[in-house]
């Protein structure tokens, strides 16, 4: 029987269609996940065949392949205290074709081994069968983020603070009883220290079930590719590949109050989520950003027979680029005048929707955008460039492949496809508080 709230703490690493998921939720239902810190904790701790640890997939009810699931988050609450992050790059030896997935002792040559912790900082994690430490990664400017106890402000440390929080990191993390990863505050890092940044919580991974066993960092056309002919056991073709959800998308406008439709390509969904951040700009330039413990709540219905390729997504009206903002009356009052000058009807009636694009590269993403929103439309490719230059842009979710593709959508299109009330309850008003 299906519920309609589901609480969930059970962490993966992999998003596999094999095994059972959690649940089911109720169609219109309301999930409640308690995630652990999305990116440097995974990373860091060789046991974990991923770069992420998110909610075991949840089955929504009646969810069946070729439809979609609206995912609306509705609350988003940050309970780590602190947390670190910065700029790396892999570290020879210390992997297998890929230092996400395959991480490697350089000692007795183990991949993924058990670990341990002996004290703080990069050599603080060690191979259980020999002792070597093992670290995936060089960390180049690492820097310890600590937020005030409201979540509101939050301020880089300098490194002796660092170092004190490393002493009880997992506390600092706040890592729930689930998770089993390391937290990332052991680094002892605070090489940028005074900058103040204001949280604005957002999800980085949030989606649905891939068709094929995969990493859940690598949920993405980017990330995903380097799967492709892998030396290891999560290794796919390019055919499988397309079987991605496109869950990773790393877009900063993913935070309270915004909505993501995603594509259904197993029974049930299997909605899941994770890599929470405490504040993000778009690109995420240095290529991880400040991984959070979070409460999240989402909540769930089905849209039957809608097929997607991958995700779109609906921000706040506050966050909408310019261009495809609501028209103010001044500007509606001078297109009627032209229209009626010369005799024509005006498009007046269009609302805005993101389309996800991913792939190897930028150029990949934003062609992958673009197809995806002629697929969705019926548009043909010469006329969505043209819509999306005069009506809409392309933005970066993160680098290297990863961008939100905006247009303003006409009414009759949007109400064939059976949107036009998802996309107009969630710019009725067009305003934030």
């Amino acid at each position: 029987m299906a519920n309609a709230i589901v609480n969930t703490k059970e962490m993966v690493w992999v998003l596999d269609p094999s095994k059972p998921f959690a649940g089911p939720v109720k169609d219109g239902g309301i999930i409640v996940a308690r995630v652990s810190p999305g990116c440097w904790g995974a990373m860091i701790t060789p046991d974990y065949p991923s770069g992420h640890e998110v909610t075991r997939p949840i089955e929504v009810e009646g969810a069946e392949v070729g439809d979609a699931i609206i995912i609306k988050v509705r609350k988003i609450n940050v309970l780590s205290l602190a947390t670190t992050s910065g700029t790396d790059v892999p570290q020879e030896g210390h992997f297998v074709g890929d230092p996400f997935v395959a991480k490697k002792c350089p000692s007795c040559g183990t991949v993924n081994p058990e670990t341990y912790v002996e004290g703080i900082g990069e050599d603080a994690i060690r191979c259980k069968k020999c002792k070597a430490p093992i670290h995936p990664f060089l960390y180049g400017n690492t820097y310890t983020i600590l937020m005030d106890d409201e979540r509101e402000v939050a301020v880089t440390v300098p490194p002796e603070v660092a170092k004190e929080i490393a002493c009880d990191a997992a506390h600092f993390s706040a890592l729930p009883p689930e998770s089993r990863q390391y937290s990332a505050n052991i680094m002892a890092r605070g090489d940028l220290p005074g900058l103040i940044a204001p949280l604005r919580p957002m999800v980085g991974n949030l989606g649905t079930c891939p068709a094929v066993a995969m990493p859940s960092s690598h949920n993405a056309g980017d990330f995903g590719s380097f799967l492709v002919g892998a030396p290891h056991e999560y290794a796919l073709t390019e055919e499988q590949l397309n079987m991605r959800t496109d869950g990773h998308m790393d877009i900063n406008e993913v935070v309270e109050g915004s909505v993501v439709i995603a594509p259904v390509k197993v029974k049930g969904g299997g909605v899941y989520v994770g890599d929470v951040h405490a504040m993000m700009g778009d690109g995420e330039i240095a290529g991880h950003t400040t991984d959070v413990t979070a409460e999240v709540v989402l909540e769930v219905k089905v849209i039957k027979g809608l097929s997607l390729e991958g995700p779109i997504v609906l921000p706040r009206a506050c966050d909408l680029p310019a261009i495809v903002s609501k028209r103010s009356e001044r500007v509606l009052c001078k297109a009627k005048q032209i229209a009626s000058l010369y005799g024509f009807e005006l498009e007046s009636e269009a609302l805005p929707i993101m389309i996800v694009g991913t792939g190897k590269n930028l150029n990949e993403a934003c062609d992958n955008g673009l197809e995806r929103m002629s697929s969705l439309t019926g548009l043909s490719l010469p006329e969505i460039k043209n819509r999306c230059t005069i009506t809409g842009q392309v933005e970066i979710g993160r680098l290297p492949g990863v961008v939100q593709v905006s247009m303003l959508v006409p009414r009759q299109i949007l109400e064939k496809l059976n949107l036009w009330d998802v996309v107009s309850s969630q710019y009725g008003d067009w305003f934030c508080d």
